[in-house]
């Protein structure tokens, strides 16, 4: 009985440590929470570029959506690099992280 026990117990315990893991490494890698509006209510891609463009963001490198944000890589109007999160309804910046 105690043979079987022991296995069982250190693979339970790996098990736990590595879905603990996977989902710190999922909540550590998510972006901001932009907007719970479905997709149908979003500003279209060229709305959102033009958007992003009088708010003095230059040299746009990626555009992309990500998760519920348009999110972009670019320079900002003081030429520091840029990585912004927006909220795709309103074209509000969310988060900006600059370098």
């Amino acid at each position: 009985m105690n043979n079987f026990l022991i296995p069982s117990a250190v693979a339970l315990s790996l098990a736990v440590a590595v879905g603990v893991a996977m989902s710190f490494a999922t909540t550590a890698s998510a972006g901001p929470v932009c907007t719970t509006a479905p997709r149908a209510q979003w500003l279209a891609e060229a709305q959102m570029r033009t958007r992003v463009a009088q708010l003095g963001y230059t040299n746009i490198r990626v555009f992309q959506v990500s998760g519920s944000c348009y999110e972009i890589y670019a320079r900002a109007a003081n030429g520091h690099r840029a990585e912004v999160y927006f909220n795709p309804v309103t074209g509000a910046v969310v988060q900006n992280n600059e370098d």
